[in-house]
């Protein structure tokens, strides 16, 4: 199956930058923007999932949506993902443009079978002839002590499965823009946010959790990887909350010299290889920082991407990955595995005298 990869609809409006002194709001602000707007715009559009409605999301992506709009849209859920994400598919067979959400990405067990059977599938079984334009919007990422069942990140298994395009944000402007281009596409899009960029009060807070948003329509374009610091000694690919602890890092070693680029991929499937391939070009030392755990996933996806094009590109090579464990509960052993600040500035260093 090939996912279409052109304009989805013909209002599909174009990347706006945002321009100096705009509004600021949070990754949720942002995400809750471009639901409304895509939902004032197209009956079609509605919501559903556990705790979207009156509670407006556990991370905020669906507050105040439910007064806008009302229950008939905003849909509160039994807790039986099985039955709400299959709901979700026929509903967008039938030409409606659902946003289901998955609380946590973990929780895809007990529904995988609706979401690579069905929601993946039909395009394709059905010889092209039937779409199924629906968003399955679901968290990730630990920090928090949220246990091994509810902080793993897992976009490399869905990106793994053929069928459904993969997006993962890293702060306001791309969520809002990634949103309206997933709501708009007429392919199955898999949305995947990180608690750590929400920017909510009751979460870590950081500086890039809150930035520059234009109020009119945009989209950011699902495939698009963006280089977010130049950089000319060792590139750090990357996405989402590894994206910020990647600046903070090429920041600090600015101040010794030392030349960090940062390339965010903003989109798994489709994967910007040829961003990847620049930045390798560039640089001649790549680090690839992935939330994810390490084996047979996307890091092993960019070493090969780069291998194919030129095997002899590469000086070096490395990974600051979750290694092939649970994430623990103690915060001091979960930070111990995720893709910190320390342990990526410890393999830029690395590479840089290698």
């Amino acid at each position: 199956m090939s996912i279409s990869t052109g304009t989805a609809r013909a209002r599909q409006s174009l990347p706006v930058e945002p321009e100096a002194g705009s509004r600021r709001l949070n990754t949720a602000k942002a995400l809750q923007e471009a639901i409304g707007s895509q939902m004032e715009q197209d009956d079609s559009v509605f919501v559903m999932g556990e705790d979207v409605a009156a509670y407006g999301g556990i991370f905020s992506s669906t507050t105040g949506l439910l007064e806008k709009f009302g229950p008939q849209r905003i849909i509160d859920t039994p807790i039986s993902e099985s039955a709400f994400i299959g709901l979700g598919i026929g509903a967008a067979v039938e030409g409606m443009r659902p946003i289901v959400e998955l609380m946590f990405v973990d929780f895809f067990g007990v529904c995988m079978d609706q979401i690579y059977n069905h929601m993946a599938k039909i395009h394709y079984e059905s010889g092209g002839n039937v779409r199924v334009p629906m968003v399955l919007m679901t968290a990730v990422g630990g920090g928090y002590s949220d246990g091994a069942q509810h902080s793993q990140t897992l976009w490399g298994t869905f990106a793994h499965l053929p069928g459904m395009k993969v997006v993962v944000p890293s702060n306001p402007y791309d969520a809002k823009g990634l949103m309206t281009a997933a709501i708009r596409s007429d392919d199955p899009v898999v949305y995947m946010f990180h608690k750590g960029v929400m920017g909510l009060a009751w979460m870590a807070k950081n500086r890039r959790s809150i930035g520059a948003v234009p109020e009119q329509d945009y989209v950011v374009p699902i495939g698009k990887a963006k280089v977010v610091r130049e950089g000319s000694d060792v590139s750090l690919v990357t996405l989402s909350l590894s994206v910020h602890h990647s600046l903070d890092v090429a920041e600090q070693l600015a101040g010794e010299g030392i030349s960090v680029e940062v390339l965010d991929l903003r989109s798994l499937v489709p994967l910007d290889r040829e961003a990847v391939i620049a930045t390798a070009t560039k640089t001649g030392k790549v680090i690839v920082v992935d939330e994810d755990y390490q084996s047979f996933g996307l890091s092993g996806e960019i070493a090969a991407t780069i291998a194919e094009h030129d095997p002899a590109l590469l000086k070096h090579f490395s990974r600051v990955c979750v290694p092939d464990v649970p994430i623990p509960y103690a915060r001091e052993l979960e930070y111990a595995v995720l893709p910190t600040a320390a342990r990526i500035e410890a393999a830029v260093r690395t590479a840089v005298t290698a």
